[in-house]
């Protein structure tokens, strides 16, 4: 990959044929995908929900990652985010998407929560009056509407204002600045008391304050594993095979690697505190964790969501080789996805379960996803063409 030598028009940075053929094939899959995971709600109702939370909690995360990825880039610049930009808009973009595909569980919380059961309240009441007082249907339909409504402005002004740098130049980033240091800080306590809403309450009567955190960084780091999917079948062809080069594809790398400790150290923190307090209140979480096969999925994201991948990014060599760079952070994506299903699947079902419905449920909202992520990707340039940093980077000098 070679960097771009010649002013490039916004014609030329529009999106390679590539991307229209992976948005029809995303359509394709998702669509079957969600067919036979429609029929699996009615064939298989045990397993449909807990598995739709997971599939809708990963592509939730994602198009959050990239949002708040973006806003860091806002804040603190750089050559390895404006490559990214319009990837990482293209992503949190999907938000409209992910707003409609939350009905089904609002529409059915019994089906996944013990505090909506009026039999569970009726015999518990502790857990009546966490009910009563925060954990309902208008709570949550109320938070819900809150939550997207959040995420979709910040997402819509951003994407907005990136749209207007196209046409119009000398624009100020200023605003950018503004909305991304205030916009992180919005985000962190929204996806916050979202996990705890949508997936700790599925044990209600256990809290973590540092519950949040692990979701912030497991949505990050989805974010950067994405994009270096997204960039190797994009780097390979113009115009982003002008531009993107061995170091920015590094730097993304070591971002990968930065998320891959801080999750990490968020997940040990959690787990120590909780065992060196050893309140009751607090280990039911792990001891359902620990017992009936799922111990085993504990391990298997210790070995390979952490050891394993620190292991092989600490590796300068591996981070600058864009094909083994792919295939770790493919494998990461994969982790995000068993790292949900440990979260979510353990509170419906104590013995470890696996159906056919979390590979078609996930493919499915996957595939939709995708598909309105290419969509989104073709509509502009891939560069934000009049913006100082893109200026920079086409410069004859960068290197």
């Amino acid at each position: 990959m070679t960097a771009a030598t010649v002013k490039m028009t916004k014609s030329d940075l529009m999106a390679p044929p590539v991307a229209q053929t992976m948005q029809q094939r995303s359509l394709v899959i998702g669509a079957i995908a969600a067919i036979a995971s429609i029929a699996g709600a009615y064939l298989a109702p045990g397993s449909f929900y807990s598995a739709y939370l997971t599939g809708f909690i990963f592509w939730l995360g994602l198009s959050l990652g990239c949002m708040a990825i973006l806003m860091l880039y806002h804040l603190v610049g750089g050559a390895w985010g404006t490559v990214i930009r319009r990837i990482l808009e293209s992503g949190m973009m999907t938000l409209p998407l992910m707003f409609v595909l939350f009905i089904p569980i609002l529409l059915n919380l019994p089906k996944l929560y013990k505090w909506a059961r009026p039999d569970q309240l009726a015999s518990d009441t502790k857990l009546a009056e966490i009910g009563q007082s925060y954990l309902n249907f208008n709570g949550i339909l109320l938070r819900y509407i809150i939550y997207f409504a959040i995420w979709f402005g910040m997402a819509y002004f951003l994407n907005r204002w990136s749209t207007e740098q196209d046409t119009i130049a000398g624009q100020s980033t200023l605003r950018f600045r503004v909305m991304s240091s205030i916009g992180l800080v919005i985000y962190s306590l929204t996806i916050s008391f979202a996990a705890i809403d949508w997936v700790m309450s599925l044990q209600a009567r256990w809290i973590s304050t540092i519950y949040g955190l692990l979701f912030i960084a497991g949505e990050a780091l989805s974010a950067f594993c994405f994009v270096v999917v997204i960039e190797s079948i994009l780097g390979k062809r113009k115009p982003m095979s002008e531009y993107l080069t061995d170091t920015e594809v590094h730097d993304h790398g070591k971002f990968m690697l930065a998320f891959v400790m801080v999750w990490a150290y968020f997940n040990f923190s959690q787990w120590l505190i909780i065992w060196a307090g050893n309140l009751p209140e607090e280990i039911p979480w792990y001891v359902r964790r620990m017992n009936g096969g799922w111990e085993a999925v504990g391990l298997f994201l210790v070995v390979f969501h952490f050891a394993v991948p620190f292991a092989l990014l600490l590796s300068q060599r591996l981070k600058r080789k864009t094909r083994t760079l792919v295939r770790i952070a493919s494998w990461l994506m994969v982790m995000r996805i068993v790292d949900i299903f440990w979260h979510v699947e353990p509170a419906s079902h104590p013995a470890f379960h696996l159906s056919w419905l979390h590979f078609m449920i996930v493919a499915g909202i996957g595939g939709l996803w995708m598909a309105y992520f290419f969509h989104n990707l073709r509509s502009r340039p891939l560069l934000a063409v009049n913006a100082p940093q893109t200026l920079r980077l086409l410069e004859p000098s960068h290197e």
